[in-house]
């Protein structure tokens, strides 16, 4: 070590116990096996970001000289993490983790002396790096069949409940199933709750990151056999522990497990332009088959409105995409004045009771199963 012996002297002695002549020295050589010395040399090449998001993957390219004749063997690098809690994490290279807030990357080429080297002081590189907080609470969209319900609600005996969770961190991908807790409340007072990749509830992650959208669904679909109320608990989270809202999403629904069709209604009453339909329906399924006749006042069928022209339907209220327009089956305006309509369903074989709910006072609306608008352009 150089440091420690910066001079050498050398000594001989010899002997000739016959001539006593002793050898003469014309030379002396010393010979040594070098050893190599490197240098990170940040000038030649430096690729880091300084600032990156939560979770986002730090690319990191620094260069490291070789200012000596002798070579390395291969050469260790030490990449060590101290995190914002002044924790060292060891990163083995060439793997690497997801920064935390606050991090200090610190860089050691040949750590601990692992070859010979002149000097290690010249191998240390340290950089600041701050990672932007996911500070933002993800957004969860809950629909009942393609539909957003209100309180007390009728929804199906066994409804589709699709839930969506969305994250703006895109190097936080929500992967992971307990991200979202779901229970439901029956209506004989006891809570279930519900775990993930069953026949009942489905888990589908979002993308590898980065990924922009960064959304995960369930597709959740309780069987739900006893008649009354029902209350939906769901809490959400991303992966930095944000919750999706302050409090959990709670929202009461009602369940009618005989098929049924409310009285059917359409607004506006009178209409100029157009006029839909509302109407409910309880049970766990649409009828196959759903038609609107709309007829003159002596009985004639002018228009029949098929269950594919109304659009989408489903348990509980509905307002159907379709809207009378005053035209007859060819297109035709008719004249203004009082229609009457009707509504023929079929449920494997047999048509829909009636349903009421209560307050319904909407017969007054109706003369033996006929309703009554009125078409004033």
């Amino acid at each position: 070590d150089a440091s420690v012996y910066p001079n050498l002297k050398f000594r001989m002695r010899t002997t000739d116990s016959i001539h006593f002549t002793p050898y003469q020295l014309r030379y002396w050589m010393a010979t040594y096996d070098p050893v190599p010395e490197g240098a990170i040399a940040s000038n030649l090449f430096l690729s880091l970001k300084d600032t990156v998001d939560v979770g986002e993957p730090l690319n990191l390219g620094i260069g490291f000289k070789n200012v000596s004749k002798a070579s390395f063997d291969s050469l260790r690098v030490k990449v060590t993490v101290t995190d914002k809690n002044n924790v060292e994490n060891i990163i083995p290279v060439p793997r690497q983790k997801p920064l935390s807030t606050g991090e200090v990357l610190q860089l050691n080429f040949n750590p601990d002396k692992d070859q010979p080297e002149q000097y290690v002081f010249n191998n240390y590189a340290f950089r600041n790096i701050y990672v932007r907080p996911d500070s933002l609470q993800p957004v969860m969209d809950i629909t009942f069949d393609g539909v957003h319900i209100l309180n007390n609600d009728i929804v199906s005996a066994k409804p589709t409940i699709l839930i969506k969770l969305k994250d703006e961190a895109k190097w936080m991908p929500l992967d992971d199933p307990n991200l979202v807790s779901i229970q439901v409340k029956f209506p004989n007072g006891t809570t279930r709750s519900y775990t993930a990749n069953s026949d009942t509830l489905q888990f589908h992650a979002a993308g590898q990151a980065p990924n922009a959208q960064n959304t995960a669904s369930i597709d959740f679909k309780p069987y739900l056999s006893e008649d009354g109320e029902y209350e939906l608990i769901i809490k959400g989270k991303d992966r930095s522990d944000n919750n999706a809202g302050d409090i959990a999403y709670r929202v009461v629904f009602q369940v009618i497990n005989k098929p049924m069709i409310s009285n059917m209604l359409n607004y506006p009453n009178p209409f100029t332009t157009s006029t839909a339909f509302v109407f409910t329906l309880t049970g766990s399924e649409v009828p196959q088959n759903l038609r609107i006749q709309i007829l003159t006042i002596t009985g004639k069928i002018v228009r029949d409105v098929t269950k594919e022209e109304l659009g989408p339907l489903h348990i509980g209220r509905n307002i159907t995409e379709f809207k009378w327009d005053g035209t007859d089956q060819y297109g035709q305006k008719l004249a203004n004045g009082v229609y009457l309509y009707r509504v023929i369903t079929n449920l494997n074989g047999k048509s829909l009771d009636k349903y009421r709910a209560k307050d319904d006072n909407t017969d007054k609306f109706f003369n033996n199963g006929y309703g009554k608008m009125y078409l004033m352009r």
